[in-house]
Parts: C-alpha cells; structure tokens; sequence
C-alpha cells in the first residue's frame, strides 16, 4: 500500500512540475517549419454543408506576410475567380460579372465560398512568434503523437484570435490541434490535422479539418496537393491587373 501511495505521489510530483519548453523557443520552432518567404500551394478545399457537400480546388501564391494571389481552377463555375491580398486590402474578382470588389472591415469575417474560413483566416500568414506569447501547460498524446499543449495570447490588438490553445508535435514541431477564441474567450473555431507530408526537413498539413463552432456544418476540410518553398514569384503576381488576366 505503501508502494502504491509513493507511487502515486511521484507521477503527481511528475506531471505537476514537468519540464516544460519555453513557450516562445517552441513557437519558433514552429514557425521555422511552417513559414517560408514565399510558396505556391495547389489545394482542395471540401465544403461539408448540412446536407450536401462541394468541392473547390484553389492555386495560390505567397510572398511574405503581406502579399498573396489565389485563383480558383474548379468547378468550373467558380474558376476564374481571383483573391489579391496586399497587406491589409483584400480585393476579389468574379469572372461573371467582370467586377473587382474590395473585401474590408465586417466583411473579412464573412466565409470564403460558404467554407468554416472566413476572409481573415485566409488573409493571416505571419511567423506566430509576432503576434503572440506562448506558454507550455501540459502534455497529451493526441493523434498518436506525443504532444505540447500551448497557450497563446496575443501581444497585438489587430489579430483575429486574441487566444489560441495549440497541440504541437514534440519532435515535428507542426500544430495537430487548435482551439480559436475571441476577445470573450468563446470558442469560435476548432482545428485538426488529420495527415501530414515530409518535404525536405519541414513537415507540412496534407489534410485539415476546420470547424466554425457557430455552424451547423460538418465542417471544411483542406487537403494539399502540392506545395513549394522558396521559389521566385514575378511581382506582377501581386497586382490588381493579374485579377483580370
């Protein structure tokens, strides 16, 4: 009995003062894996509405934190449709009426294409170590991946999750689940990577499921056909005449 007790006591002394990470360093680590100066990703994008599904499939360039150019290639009643980011402007083209419109205030919180990914979602592609402060609080074993559990909180005002709770692969140091506040704490948005891809030392999401909690939906899934690092983008790329080309 004695045994068991002691026992007891030193997995609860265990778990209780754990060495953790630092927060910030393993953010890095993050970023490190994830960010690149510029790529170009063809992807697929499901839309699991209440009763039927639809499928998308967008190609988009990157280039820092403030310059993106995505194109819709299928169906073929939304190919052609064209998404420009340049910093904080967002400006998308609709082939069929031949009109560019300018996406801004209220509206970037509106989805994309009637997805679980509002205009915000997808105009963020910043190092995380920017805009938030991390702390290490547990660890879990999540997808059959030991895991650090993260709590990140906002150092700036303009984001659009003032706090997000992370699962990060130990050894990939690739984020398998999130958990999206807002500034009252409610849960907005949930992530999961369901499959992930090697390229090069980076390990990258092939398949992720987003859910908007404030939707009936089953929820939208992104899955990567292909992506590329580091590769040169003519600027005439990121300009507001390419939406029309």
């Amino acid at each position: 009995m004695k045994k068991y007790i002691f026992g007891f006591i030193l997995i609860t002394f265990q778990i209780l003062f754990a060495d953790f990470p630092n927060g910030n360093d393993l953010l890095r680590k993050v970023d490190k894996n994830l960010y690149s100066e510029t790529h170009i990703t063809t992807a697929q994008m499901i839309i699991h509405g209440r009763r039927t599904s639809k499928t998308l499939k967008v190609k988009t360039w990157s280039q820092g934190e403030d310059k993106s150019f995505s194109e819709y290639l299928h169906p073929p009643r939304d190919a052609g449709t064209k998404m420009l980011k340049l910093g904080d402007n967002l400006w998308i083209y609709d082939p069929n009426a031949d009109r560019q419109i300018r996406i801004s205030g209220h509206m970037l919180r509106e989805s994309v294409m009637g997805s679980d990914l509002s205009y915000e979602d997808f105009m963020e592609d910043q190092e995380l170590i920017k805009v938030y402060d991390a702390e290490v609080v547990a660890q879990e074993i999540f997808l059959e991946r030991d895991c650090w559990i993260v709590l990140l909180t906002a150092n700036v005002k303009d984001v659009s999750y003032q706090k997000r709770k992370v699962w990060i692969d130990k050894e990939r140091f690739l984020p398998l689940k999130e958990e999206l506040f807002g500034k009252s704490d409610k849960l907005l948005k949930k992530t999961e990577i369901q499959e992930v891809f090697q390229i090069g030392k980076r390990w990258y999401p092939k398949k992720i499921l987003f859910k908007d909690m404030l939707l009936k939906g089953k929820g939208t899934e992104i899955i990567v056909d292909s992506i590329e690092f580091e590769e040169e983008i003519p600027e005439a790329k990121f300009s507001k005449a390419a939406l029309r080309k």
